[in-house]
């Protein structure tokens, strides 16, 4: 996955090429965020005619809302923390099992606190799963990043580079 490293790109122009692939595909994206509150899934429908191609979204910032609306286990909550390939591996398939064909999940620590020498502020995973993927016997591809910046770019950037991810996404699966 390439990763975007800078805020200010332009969020519309990747969303509308994530819309014509999906669209084209007949496929329905589903978001699961934690860190980023909904930005995944608000950037998706400021398009008109998202709902063509948009499932909907999940929002599980606390982590008895990743339990119970994702089916996160309480173990690995525990064991590796939210903020984990683990958790956010959990987070894509549980969304998936919603319905849609392509979810999306992200968790990570925006800051200014919450964070810790394993993982500092500006620590995200960003997950990518497709039912494809699932099919086969695949897991989640999950991704560690390490963003620079205040909250409002942890989030920026973890919104670019979730959606980026899903354009490498399905252009990886052609």
């Amino acid at each position: 996955m390439q990763e975007i490293k800078e805020t200010g790109q332009d969020v519309e122009l990747l969303v509308a090429k994530l819309a014509a692939h999906l669209s084209s595909q007949k496929q329905m994206l589903i978001t699961a965020e934690s860190c980023t509150g909904g930005m995944i899934g608000a950037s998706c429908t400021q398009m008109a005619g998202s709902s063509a191609w948009f499932f909907g979204g999940l929002i599980s910032y606390d982590n008895l809302a990743k339990e119970r609306m994702l089916k996160v286990t309480a173990q690995s909550l525990q064991n590796f923390g939210a903020v984990s390939k683990e958790v956010v591996a959990q987070m894509c398939l549980g969304a998936l099992n919603y319905g849609a064909d392509v979810s999306v999940a992200v968790s990570g620590v925006a800051g200014p606190g919450g964070g810790s020498d394993e993982k500092p502020v500006g620590t995200v995973y960003i997950g990518w799963l497709t039912k494809e993927m699932v099919n086969q016997g695949k897991s989640a591809l999950v991704q560690r990043f390490q963003f620079a910046g205040d909250r409002n770019a942890v989030r920026e950037l973890t919104l670019l580079n979730a959606i980026q991810g899903l354009l490498s996404l399905e252009s990886d699966a052609k």
